[in-house]
């Protein structure tokens, strides 16, 4: 076992000396008589990629990210400051800075802390860190996904692809003498093949991973899944037509296009934008905001998955929160600031990007649940409209919950049938109205497979998306004819 695999408290006390007594002295010095809380987030992380174009090695790369950040917190005021430099001396300073910038007119008092505490969860027990394998070995696997992706089909001309690993230690200290751990893992695998015919030429993509070991995901054989699915999309898009715009019916397809519910509802759902007022749904709790075959849950607790986590980035365990329950409105997704003020409970879904960034309720693996009816019946109930398989870009704006998303693998649904592949579709409405068009939800629920990196305010995080097949009545679709 390598030593980035050590329980996070000893590896902090033992390479930087942050034990019992450090961590109770600087969280003193963050705190006064005006501070509600305050938090100490350690972060050690060993990340390294490499990528492979057209059988040749294009890049390569291994760093060390490590830190602390210093939170205070009085009634509604953040203070934020965080040093790479791991000393008390340093993060003294820091605690100082935190504490000016958030002193309010709140009451606290010293802290005492007690020893680490294991995580609530143990989700990825993974025993060798994906960083500590040699790189020879991920050139070996990227050079097989190449000369699979081109025995394919010989249309193909062009593959890229690239792995990434990152294992992370994090280490949560509060002034209410909580102490907690956590080693995270995080692998990915990409894969772009380009094809080309008669001077049309197309690409494809696919990926995945997950907080998994190396010898997990190679024994498992996705990475052929995802190459094979990177190859098929690209010679699929050859033989594409232009996509039709207009209002139609839409079937979604399980797995990875539950991103429309990550961006048309989801962050919408998060504590901040509710707290503030800023979402369409704040102030709607119990109120029905999507048709009765909708539930939708955030779960950070699923073992392996890209999303999921054993505690969140503020030391709170995570769990499975309903948002949405046949059509109704339920909770948010909340951090310790947002819960604390909107007085709620916090639901695990404290996240931040680094240690050089303040926590905000973030999602974690998001997914509609199962229905009644199969994928057949879906897709047979449809005379004319659009099946959309595989989205790429999309954005949505929180305040009226509307979003744009691109499609980069659709089909037309003509009497009851899958036809022709399109090109250049997208999704345009807004998540409130989108819900309540959902009349048809399907039973082969499927989660993504280890792709999602959700962006906000600066900061992204990696997350999860799921959903089983629906259909959705009279959406505006984007085209080019």
């Amino acid at each position: 076992m390598t030593q980035t695999l050590a329980r996070p408290a000893d590896f902090f006390d033992q390479q930087y000396g942050m034990n019992t007594t450090s961590l109770q002295r600087v969280l003193d010095r963050t705190l006064s008589p005006q501070i509600d809380y305050a938090d100490l987030y350690f972060q050690y992380e060993v990340s390294d990629a490499v990528s492979l174009e057209e059988g040749e090695v294009k890049q390569g790369s291994k760093q060390i990210n490590q830190g602390v950040g210093i939170r205070a917190l009085a009634g509604e005021k953040t203070g934020y400051a965080f040093s790479d430099e791991i000393t008390v001396p340093s993060l003294e300073a820091a605690a100082r800075t935190a504490r000016e910038i958030a002193q309010s007119a709140s009451q606290s008092a010293s802290v005492a802390v007690q020893g680490a505490q294991a995580p609530a969860h143990d989700l990825y027990a993974v025993q060798v860190a994906g960083t500590d394998i040699p790189v020879q070995r991920k050139l070996d696997l990227l050079q097989q996904i190449d000369a699979f992706c081109r025995a394919y089909d010989p249309r193909i001309t062009k593959v890229q692809t690239s792995f990434s690993s990152v294992h992370k230690l994090v280490l949560v200290a509060t002034s209410e003498g909580k102490v907690v751990g956590d080693v995270q893992p995080l692998l990915r695998l990409n894969v772009t093949c380009i094809a080309e015919a008669n001077g049309n030429r197309q690409n494809g993509s696919a990926g995945g991973g997950g907080r998994v070991s190396f010898e997990t995901f190679i024994k498992a054989e996705q990475y052929l899944d995802l190459a094979r699915e990177a190859a098929r999309r690209a010679v699929l898009n050859l033989d594409a037509v232009d996509a039709p715009a207009g209002t139609m019916d839409v079937v979604l397809g399980s797995g990875w296009p539950g991103i429309l519910l990550h961006e048309a509802i989801g962050h919408g759902l998060e504590g901040d934008f509710n707290r503030k007022g800023t979402s369409a749904f704040s102030g709607r709790i119990g109120e029905r905001i999507a048709s009765e075959a909708c539930t939708v849950v955030d779960d950070g607790t699923i073992p392996w998955r890209r999303g999921s986590l054993n505690v969140d980035d503020e030391g709170t365990p995570t769990s499975r929160t309903v948002l949405v329950e046949n059509g109704i409105l339920c909770a948010y997704l909340q951090d310790r600031l947002n819960a604390r003020l909107m007085g709620m409970a916090p639901t695990g879904n404290g996240r931040r990007q680094s240690y050089a960034h303040m926590p905000m309720p973030r999602m974690t693996n998001t997914f509609m649940l199962n229905g009644e009816s199969t994928p057949e019946e879906i897709i047979g109930s449809v005379a004319s409209g659009l099946y959309a398989v595989s989205f790429g870009g999309g954005q949505v704006d929180i305040t009226n919950g509307k979003f744009v998303f691109s499609a980069n693998e659709a089909y037309l649904i003509e009497d009851g049938k899958v036809t022709r592949p399109v090109k250049g579709a997208s999704l345009i409405g807004n998540g409130p109205d989108v819900l309540t068009r959902i009349n048809m939800v399907g039973n082969d629920f499927a989660l993504d497979t280890g792709v999602g990196t959700c962006g906000k305010n600066g900061q992204a995080v990696p997350v999860g998306v799921g959903m089983p097949t629906i259909r959705m009545n009279a959406v505006t679709v984007g085209g080019t004819q």
